[in-house]
């Protein structure tokens, strides 16, 4: 049975921060652009499993970071629960600490730094994102089917999830 890839997609995207500290304004904007860029373009599917059809989607998603792990609670856009899976924050913490290093660099060097030093420094931004894009893939392996740029997406907003 193929999905419909207009239905293998997100529609909705809440965050429980309840367990994270106060975001900043700028934290909030950063999930905000986040959510909206999700929405706007993404592909995301559920495997069928034991002999089951797949759920049919849209889906909702509802993240969070509960006990040190990234939590993906997805619902059917009516809010029938069809998956949830915890994934350990282990394999994104060196990811995250070195984006959000590189991003502070970026955008130190934009009020500082000539055009062709900026460029590599966000060469170096987008290097590093791809890989925790590439590590979200790996970790949703077997549980959801995402492409690059949904997991790009998604990359984007764990970094702003994850705040430690």
């Amino acid at each position: 049975m193929t999905t419909n890839v207009s239905l293998a997609r997100l529609c909705r995207i809440e965050i429980d921060d309840s367990a994270l500290p106060p975001a900043t304004p700028e934290m909030e904007q950063e999930r905000r652009v986040a959510v909206f860029d999700l929405l706007e373009d993404n592909s995301f599917q559920l495997p069928g499993r034991d002999d089951q059809p797949v759920p049919e989607g849209p889906y909702a998603l509802l993240l969070a970071v509960r006990e040190r792990r990234l939590v993906f609670d997805i619902t059917t856009d009516p809010g029938d629960k069809v998956a949830e899976f915890h994934l350990s924050l282990g394999p994104f913490r060196q990811t995250v600490k070195d984006y959000f290093q590189i991003c502070t660099s970026y955008f130190d060097a934009v009020k500082r730094l000539p055009p062709a030093q900026i460029e590599a420094i966000d060469m170096a931004r987008r290097g590093i994102h791809n890989e925790g894009a590439r590590t979200l893939q790996d970790r949703l392996d077997g549980k959801a089917a995402i492409d690059i740029d949904t997991a790009r997406r998604l990359f984007t907003l764990i970094c702003a999830l994850v705040t430690e």
